[in-house]
C-alpha cells in the first residue's frame, strides 16, 4: 500500500473530502473534467472513498474517521440514508441512472469494513 500510484490516490481522495467530512461528484464532471470530485456529499460516494482509503490502510486517518462520522451522522432513525442525487452512470453524459439501494448497502458495507479494519490493527 505504500506503492506511489496508490499514495497518489489517497492523496487524490483526501483533498476531495467536502468540508461535512463526506464525498460526492456531480455527474456534470464527465463533461466538465475540471468538476471531479467536487459535489455534494452523498452517502454512497462516501462510502466508495472510505472503502478505497481502508483498502489502501487508511484506518486512522482523520479523513476516515471524517467520513465514518458523516455516514453516521447522516444516518436515519430507520438506518438507511436519504439521497435523491444520481450516482449511477448508464452512459457518461448522457444517461444517469438511480440505484435506490446504493445509498444504504454501500454505507454498510463501508461501515463494516472500517470496524472490521480498526479489529484488525
Amino acid at each position: 500500500m505504500h506503492l506511489p500510484y496508490i499514495r497518489r490516490a489517497v492523496r487524490w481522495l483526501t483533498a476531495h473530502q467536502n468540508p461535512d467530512g463526506g464525498w460526492g461528484e456531480t455527474c456534470r464532471s464527465y463533461e466538465d473534467p475540471s468538476l471531479r470530485g467536487t459535489g455534494v456529499s452523498t452517502a454512497s460516494q462516501t462510502a466508495w472513498a472510505l472503502m478505497g482509503l481502508l483498502a489502501a490502510g487508511e484506518v486512522h486517518s482523520r479523513a476516515v474517521v471524517r467520513g465514518i462520522d458523516f455516514l453516521l451522522c447522516t444516518q436515519t432513525a430507520q438506518g438507511t440514508w436519504y439521497e435523491p442525487e444520481f450516482t449511477g452512470t448508464g452512459f457518461p453524459k448522457y444517461f444517469f441512472i438511480k440505484y435506490h439501494m446504493y445509498q444504504d448497502y454501500f454505507p454498510l458495507m463501508a461501515l463494516a469494513r472500517y470496524r472490521q479494519s480498526l479489529m484488525d490493527t
